[in-house]
């Protein structure tokens, strides 16, 4: 099958090395022409030490050339770039191509998911054009994917029939493929579990212990599942491999980079200072505002988020926001 990612950063290239593996025909564009010459030049990424790509990935500056014959497109790029690369992509899109969005986010201006940006996109500028569009989500760091070590994921379409050929394309003996027809309950988990990771981080660097980090991780599913019944997804779906998953991969591994940039804040660093260090796109950051209007439109209480966001856009002491978060009252654990 012929397949172009859109994206050449750390997850865009380990799923063309994934499913160039699964003997497809895959095609990269980015937009910095420095990438492109260097993995065509090395086949190697600056961000996968000790990964070697497969030599018949073909990579791109041109983007219609990388689309050209694709009957899957992948849309890898950060969230923020996801609805100008999306724009752009409409005039190469064929007929009846699949399309994959693999960023988390939520567009904060919008509010709308990944898969509504790219829809929004095509829908406005292309309103002929038939297409079907998945979610692909789950605890997937990059550094483990490219490597081939053993995960899983999942791909939601509202038309399971679409979301089951998806799951097949990625399928292998590294990859197990799950489906769920709750697109934006999935988006919604892979979006606000980067926040609660950033909570998680935080709470390392000022030196407390698991058990708050246990805290912060269950009560922060608790509170990205009453967002998500709020917007009318599945409880099912926070529980399974993009919810709970998702969230803990992200608030526990070292790959992590919302929970790195959590735990350098936690030390004492500005945001500023913390993801320059990084190097790397912190989606949390950017997923903060937009929960944060969600959360006042639909008045769905969401604790650990506004704390991160009180530190991180005001400026409020982590140890006043962990305090106020202590303080709270009490309530019954069983209300959602």
């Amino acid at each position: 099958m012929n397949i172009c990612v859109l994206g050449a950063g750390t997850w865009g290239i380990a799923l063309s090395a994934l499913l160039s593996k699964n003997s497809h025909s895959v095609s990269v564009w980015s937009a910095i022409p420095e990438e492109i010459e260097m993995l065509r030049e090395t086949r190697t990424h600056k961000n996968l030490p000790g990964v070697t790509l497969p030599d018949d990935i073909s990579y791109y500056t041109d983007m219609g050339e990388a689309i050209f014959g694709a009957e899957i497109v992948l849309y890898v790029t950060p969230s923020e770039f996801i609805r100008a690369t999306a724009h752009r992509s409409v005039p190469y899109l064929r007929d009846g191509a699949v399309l994959v969005n693999a960023a988390k986010g939520i567009e904060k201006q919008t509010l709308l998911t990944m898969t509504e940006v790219i829809s929004d996109e095509i829908n406005s500028n292309a309103p002929d054009l038939k297409y079907s569009i998945v979610a692909l989500s789950g605890p997937t760091h990059a550094e483990e994917v490219a490597r081939g070590l053993p995960t899983s994921i999942v791909s939601a379409c509202e038309d399971e029939r679409i979301a089951m050929k998806v799951a097949n394309v990625f399928f292998n003996t590294c990859m197990r493929v799950y489906t769920n027809t709750d697109v934006k309950g999935v988006e919604i988990a892979g979006a606000f579990k980067n926040i609660i990771a950033l909570a998680a981080g935080i709470n390392r660097g000022m030196g407390y212990g698991d058990n708050s980090g246990a805290m912060l991780m269950t009560r922060g599913i608790a509170e990205i599942t009453r967002m998500g019944l709020a917007l009318g997804c599945e409880a099912r779906t926070f529980m399974g491999l993009a919810g709970i998953g998702d969230l803990i991969v992200t608030c526990t591994s070292r790959h992590s980079r919302n929970n790195r940039c959590g735990e350098l804040i936690g030390m004492g660093k500005s945001y500023e200072e913390a993801s320059r260090e990084i190097g790397m796109v912190v989606e949390g950051y950017h997923a903060l505002e937009a929960a944060m209007a969600l959360s006042r439109k639909y008045g769905v209480e969401m604790p650990i988020t506004a704390a991160v966001y009180s530190v991180i856009k005001n400026g409020t002491s982590i140890y006043d926001a962990m305090y106020a978060l202590m303080n709270r009252d009490i309530k019954s654990e069983l209300k959602i």
